[in-house]
């Protein structure tokens, strides 16, 4: 084997264990709260990286379950409920948006995408106390109208980034091909265009999942205790307290709420992917 071959593949080895180490250290806290969700609160303290199978048990997570502090069905529900009008509402108005930038030819096609990509700069903590007083102004505090479209409009400057630069990719063709059979910008776009963007679509639905999934901030502001409306971040805070010790029931209730979000993401993360390269390398 040539010094030439050897190098790359000593860099590639390399490269592999540098991965490995990060993804090992950032996998700390994840084993962390699960395998302390299924041990009493002296062996926790005792020993929080070990696992003795003597004291392994389900009790902890079966009365977390079971806890009036925290319905947790009712907060599954609650915030699919949320994911679900935050995506429809976000789609709806990005992808539209996103076509005309997209399509556009002048520079202000393209300083209307650097405004609303702008937005990914600015940390949503700076702009919620602004707009707790808009909300506030129009009676939508405290509602869910209210909170939904804070949502909405926090993810849509990554939602119209993705957007624009995955339809550069699709052929103009389609447009010409719709204009001739008589459909107009609208139509072409719903009925030709945003099928085509079924990839991208999924990418986005995931991250915005997610997102929505784990905000804690914004529901627990927004809505606020007074609404009685638990989404299951603000559940979970709820249940365990803000000055709270006992790890039994810490533990099992964070687990409870970012269980189904992991295993979202492991089935989904090849869409993820997949949207970010056919968008990348399309056309």
């Amino acid at each position: 084997m040539s010094a030439r071959t050897s190098a790359p593949v000593s860099a590639r080895v390399v490269r592999w264990i540098i991965l490995g180490a990060v993804a090992l250290l950032m996998l700390v806290p994840l084993y962390t709260m699960v395998i302390n969700a299924f041990k009493p609160q002296a062996e926790i303290i005792a020993n929080p990286l070990g696992l003795d199978p003597a004291t392994f048990t389900f009790d902890y997570l079966w009365a977390a379950i079971t806890s009036s502090k925290f319905n947790v069905i009712a907060a599954y529900g609650v915030t699919l409920f949320f994911v679900a009008l935050v995506n429809v509402c976000c789609i709806a108005l990005a992808a539209p948006v996103a076509y005309v930038i997209a399509r556009g030819r002048s520079k202000w096609h393209m300083g209307l995408l650097l405004l609303f990509v702008s937005g990914l700069f600015i940390p949503g903590q700076v702009t919620l106390i602004p707009v707790v007083f808009v909300l506030r102004l129009l009676g939508l505090i405290n509602t869910i109208p209210g909170f939904i479209l804070f949502e909405t409009a926090a993810t849509l400057p990554v939602t119209i980034f993705l957007f624009a630069a995955y339809l550069r990719t699709v052929p103009r063709d389609i447009d010409e091909a719709a204009a001739l059979d008589g459909a107009g910008r609208i139509r072409a776009f719903w009925s030709c265009i945003f099928p085509v963007m079924r990839p991208i679509v999924a990418t986005v639905v995931v991250l915005n999942s997610i997102g929505v999934w784990n905000d804690f901030v914004s529901p627990q502001i927004i809505l606020g205790p007074s609404s009685g409306i638990y989404t299951v971040t603000t559940g979970v805070y709820a249940a365990v307290g803000q000055f709270a010790t006992d790890y039994t029931v810490v533990f099992p209730t964070l687990l409870l709420a970012v269980l189904p979000a992991m295993i979202f993401f492991v089935v989904m993360q090849r869409h993820i992917i997949g949207g970010l390269v056919t968008g990348a390398t399309k056309g």
